[in-house]
């Protein structure tokens, strides 16, 4: 019965994305001028590892681009072709037509056949000759006589004991060899064990294969494309009218960028796990990874926090129990906290990835746009392994993108602008991640020539916006999120649509973070995003209010304090302010915010609060403490609440709603500007 491979696409296409994204960064290091010979080996064998598994599963389309891109690059690594500009814009080209081939074979649908077409006929043509000056090499293999081809290939296959573990087939690769030519084959026995010793999972036959026919050698080593790792094999012609060609006579040979041009037996490169395998690389000190599918870890994480809230609930009826009797239940109640809390960020942790993988499709993106635009840009990132969780990655990407894509179009001068302006011709745009206490942030800045309020303003008018009496710079820039909001007098595919930041905003709200806008002009802008660290868990401080407990996330609360009467002030009629150390804060009862009946605090407590640079003091009838809680989607389970941004279970069972802090801050700074 033959095997089912199709339940090792997924792990094909995994891996075979990440071989594209490790194509792509080693290009354009090429391209920049920062790659050696590791690089451009780097980029072949993840060229080299799609192809063998697209031929395995019957992905042809793609074995077929990825054959024509692998001969470019073994070229460029034998030191036969000089990486110039064509042949690699050619190559990156191929990444994209690759990339959408293989989101064809994850979700169905048609390829556009024509575009593969047309890739694969530009990577032909740069073959051809038709791109780029021969190099040195070229020259002098083209001065050197020809040599006959051999009149067919003996090969020695010896596969690894452990070949079978990885899903392949030595019988599948004799008859692939059967199929280029008359082969004969001879098997050998030599390595089989007594019969009480041998184990059916391993492999010990070897093969000598004889091959006749006019066959080049990338042919026969095709066959073993995906199991070069796992065989000891020897290619060798048979005898042929071979001509020696001289040696060059005066200049000497050109260093090539690989060690040598046969190919060679090397270490294996986590690319190279077949998709078989459950990718779990082995020896040695070099840690181990396994494949798990998400939603297994989206499931696991809610049973950790399902556990968070049974420990919760054991924690408070603990608390009613007399200490002195029940010393050891109280003593195990304490370590199963602490041992929860360990379980937890064990979890979460298994979910956090390093923000560099959104960072790293940014150097092809400012490529492409730089070059449309005619701008020099020089995209510096900072803090790559500043982890986030999975979830939270894959949402802020798109965001970025269009911040990126503004800093360049909008934000970034032409280099004669630059130039004229006293400034370097290349324009920086930098990333940068950081933790700050529970959050992340994300910093997208240039040194363009910032945001010009003038033409913000007018804008703003025509538009019909609420424009504040003497307003600050950040309430102009507050302008731009705007909804349909763009300054661009031209619509290009790049700006002006009027579907721009106010989305971007829309986004990052929803992920419960902020995004913030700073901007002098003729220096730059800086737009700084901040994000929970995860949208699962959190901790928090509760509050009473009236009979109902609410969730403050303690990542943006400052103080918690006891106000004096002569602290507090009314403004306006019926709003209030508090004075904390000079400085006067709105002060909001929570129970009218969210209508909650009053009751009567002897002492009402009061915390302050800070989001996007903007601090609120909130009255509660209580502390309660501070609590590490699980976060539930409000939203999805009932509606959207203004000023919530969702709920949790508490240990007694109730639901306990946890609070906007951001959503309350924005509508405070509304009203300031309304008024």
């Amino acid at each position: 019965m033959p095997m089912d491979l199709s339940r090792f696409h997924a792990t094909f296409l995994a891996e075979s994305r990440e071989g594209l994204d490790a194509m792509e960064a080693g290009l354009l290091d090429i391209e920049s001028g920062r790659a050696d010979a590791e690089t451009i080996h780097t980029v072949f064998r993840a060229a080299h590892s799609i192809k063998g598994g697209a031929s395995t599963f019957g992905f042809s389309e793609i074995a077929a681009l990825t054959h024509v891109l692998e001969t470019l690059l073994d070229e460029m690594r034998a030191g036969k072709r000089a990486p110039e500009t064509e042949s690699l814009s050619a190559l990156l080209a191929s990444v994209d037509v690759l990339r959408a081939l293989l989101d064809v074979a994850e979700r169905g649908g048609e390829a556009d056949h024509a575009s593969v077409q047309a890739t694969q006929q530009r990577l032909e043509n740069v073959l051809s000759g038709g791109a780029g000056a021969p190099t040195p090499a070229k020259a002098a293999q083209a001065a050197a006589p020809a040599a006959a081809e051999p009149t067919g290939w003996n090969v020695v296959f010896k596969p690894h004991p452990s070949m079978f573990m990885s899903g392949n087939d030595p019988l599948r690769i004799l008859r692939e060899l059967q199929r280029l030519g008359d082969a004969r084959t001879e098997c050998h026995f030599d390595r089989l064990p007594g019969f009480a010793d041998m184990d059916p999972f391993e492999v010990r036959l070897w093969w000598e294969v004889s091959i006749d026919g006019a066959l080049k050698k990338a042919q026969v080593e095709d066959v073993f494309s995906w199991v070069e790792d796992e065989c000891d094999l020897e290619i060798t012609p048979q005898k042929s009218m071979t001509v020696a060609a001289p040696p060059p006579a005066a200049a000497p040979a050109p260093q090539p960028v690989s060690a040598a041009a046969e190919p060679q037996q090397v270490s294996p490169q986590p690319s190279d796990t077949p998709p078989v395998a459950a990718a779990a690389s082995a020896g040695g000190a070099t840690e181990g990874t396994l494949r798990v599918q998400v939603s297994k870890v989206d499931a696991l994480i809610n049973l950790v926090g399902e556990l968070v809230i049974t420990q919760a609930m054991l924690k408070q009826a603990g608390s009613e129990l007399e200490p002195a009797s029940h010393e050891r239940l109280l003593a195990g109640l304490v370590q199963l906290e602490r041992n929860t809390r360990d379980l937890q960020e064990a979890v979460i942790g298994i979910r956090m990835l390093p923000v560099g993988s959104v960072f790293s499709r940014f150097p092809r993106l400012v490529r492409d746009l730089s070059t449309r635009l005619n701008k020099q840009v020089r995209l510096k990132t900072v803090g790559e392994a500043t982890e986030l969780d999975k979830g939270v990655i894959e949402k802020i990407a798109d965001p970025l993108v269009h911040l990126v894509r503004n800093s360049i179009d909008h934000g970034l001068e032409t280099t004669e602008e630059r130039r004229a302006a006293g400034k370097p011709e290349s324009g920086n745009i930098t990333l940068a991640a950081s933790h700050q206490g529970g959050h992340i942030v994300i910093e997208v800045a240039d040194d363009g020539r910032g945001l010009n309020r003038e033409r913000i303003l007018r804008k703003a008018q025509e538009r019909g916006l609420q424009i504040p009496e003497n307003a600050s710079d950040s309430q102009v820039w507050e302008l731009i999120f705007a909804p349909g909001f763009s300054t661009a007098d031209q619509v290009t595919d790049l700006s002006g649509r009027g579907v721009g930041m106010d989305v971007v905003r829309k986004n990052i709200l929803a992920l419960g973070g902020e995004v913030g806008i700073e901007s002098h002009t003729g220096k730059g802008t800086k737009i700084t995003v901040r994000l929970p660290l995860t949208l699962a868990i959190l901790d928090g401080m509760l509050v009473q209010v009236g009979g109902e407990t609410f969730v403050l996330p303690l990542g943006f609360v400052i103080e918690a304090l006891q106000p004096q009467s002569e602290n507090v002030r009314t403004v306006q009629a019926d709003g209030r302010v508090l004075k904390v150390r000079g400085d006067y804060l709105p002060l909001f009862s929570v129970a009218r915010l969210y209508k909650i009946e009053e009751k009567a605090a002897n002492e009402p407590m009061v915390v302050v609060v800070e989001s996007d640079g903007k601090r609120l003091a909130l009255e509660v009838d209580a502390l309660l403490g501070q609590q590490q809680v699980v976060v539930k989607n409000l939203e999805a389970n009932y509606r959207r609440i203004p000023g919530i941004s969702g709920a949790t279970i508490l240990g007694d069972g109730r639901v306990a709603l946890i609070v906007d802090v951001g959503g309350l801050a924005r509508g405070v700074s509304n009203q300031a500007s309304a008024s």
